[in-house]
């Protein structure tokens, strides 16, 4: 069953918008077997699977599929890339996707991109469009045109994907959709979502010290702007520079704003302002953002404005309205009550209101695994619940908040021209500029 743009769909009762968006109890799905994706597999056979960038995050996505015969692993940095190299000794190794993938496509079936985020589109793309199942980590891609290019390629080459949303499997947060879609608190028109980290610091580095010899840095650079290496720019750092990263709001804007775009069956924002302040140099993010998204109504589900905080940033009524400042969560804001949820808790608000609230019996079945899903899923031609059509689009409106920042005002947004409308300087944050001799698959 292919999600169905509630955008386009204004005569939707609100039993129909929700049906469609938690089709099967199990948020938004997309069956790879009616794109007539590739033959699938046996259950029982196991996939062929690629890890490219296999240290860190990618190293652990990649342990969770362990269960499959892991047959090649790719990584700039040999160092970082040690443990999977130890746990996967037979899987052959490459430093370049693309010498990986135009050698070994044959026994390739699936890969999982797990490389910072300026990384995330090139290898996916190009494996999609050989035909290859793809794992991705959030925010799926650097840039908004990126997003929708992976959007567009996975539909076309019908192949089954997942963005590395993990928590999207977790019970807490199916019990949370199943009341909100209930009608626990009312229709919800407000939501607020908050996060602790912060990015951003001090100046670009003036030394130049030397490439350590277990680093490619040309290859780590990618389609980024050449700069000479410094250790200030990884392992981790990369996330607090624009030309890497995606700050606090791209680290973990998908895995919190996962839970209102499931809930209240979002798509497209029509609006969005960001603020924060400026850091000391231009490449690097901002320590805190407050990013304002409105949505439109989806058939007769109300419009919604969205608010996110990092950088310590919260919303200035919880003290006054008596709501828990949990350091990270969702407040849904609804017209009998509140809901507020974090990954693993959530509380119906005024709680003396709630008191004795009996929760509707459950309706969405508990996840056999977020990577366990997109394994199965790949073998069957099955669904996935953050498949790229769905996350995708969460994706893109994380990545916009990024560009309103950038540009310093409010946007309207044209998501079918991909454009701010009226405003062409948002062009060259929303399509980034890739350096020459690379292209996007």
């Amino acid at each position: 069953m292919r999600w169905i743009e509630v955008h386009s769909a204004a005569t939707f009762s609100r039993r129909q918008v929700l049906r469609y968006s938690a089709l099967a109890g199990i948020g938004v799905w997309t069956s790879a077997k009616s794109w007539g994706a590739p033959a699938p597999k046996s259950p029982n056979e196991k996939l062929n699977i690629a890890g490219i960038g296999v240290g860190g995050q990618g190293g652990a996505d990649l342990a969770q599929c362990a269960s499959e015969n892991i047959v090649a692993l790719c990584d700039v940095d040999d160092r970082r890339a040690a443990g999977s190299f130890q746990r996967f000794p037979k899987a052959r190794r490459f430093r370049d996707f693309r010498k990986m993938l135009d050698q070994m496509h044959r026994q390739i079936d699936a890969v999982v991109v797990g490389t910072p985020d300026h990384t995330h589109a090139p290898p996916s793309v190009l494996a999609m469009k050989l035909g290859k199942h793809c794992f991705c980590e959030k925010p799926l891609a650097h840039c908004v045109w990126e997003v929708r290019t992976m959007i567009e390629t996975a539909r076309q080459h019908k192949v089954t994907t997942q963005m590395g949303t993990q928590i999207h499997a977790g019970s807490n947060y199916r019990r949370v959709v199943e009341l909100v879609q209930s009608g626990a608190i009312g229709p919800v028109r407000e939501v607020h979502v908050w996060h602790p980290v912060a990015y951003g610091g001090g100046d670009r580095p003036k030394e130049t010290p030397p490439v350590p010899p277990e680093l490619d840095w040309d290859l780590w650079l990618g389609p980024a702007p050449y700069r000479p290496y410094h250790p200030i720019y990884l392992p981790g750092a990369w996330r607090s520079w624009w030309d890497f990263g995606t700050g606090g709001l791209g680290d973990f804007g998908c895995h919190y704003m996962d839970l209102p775009y499931w809930a209240l069956a979002l798509r497209h924002p029509t609006t969005i302002e960001a603020d924060g302040p400026r850091p000391i140099h231009p490449e690097r993010t901002s320590p805190g953002l407050v990013v304002r998204y409105e949505f439109p109504a989806r058939g007769d589900l109300p419009p919604v404005t969205m608010t996110w905080y990092d950088g310590g940033k919260r919303p200035p009524f919880l003290a006054e309205r008596q709501i828990p400042q949990w350091s990270a969560a969702v407040l849904f804001i609804g017209q009998k009550g509140m809901l507020i949820a974090d990954y693993g808790q959530h509380k119906l608000l005024p709680e003396s209101q709630y008191a004795g609230f009996k929760p509707p019996a459950p309706t969405i079945p508990e996840s056999i695994g977020h990577y366990k899903e997109w394994i199965e899923a790949c073998k069957t031609g099955g669904p996935t619940t953050c498949n790229f059509d769905y996350s995708g689009t969460l994706a893109e409106t994380v990545l916009l908040g990024i560009v309103a920042y950038r540009v310093g005002q409010k946007l309207q947004w044209d998501h079918e021209k991909l454009q701010a409308v009226g405003c062409p300087e948002a062009d060259r944050f929303i399509r980034k500029t890739y350096r020459q001799g690379w292209t996007l698959g």
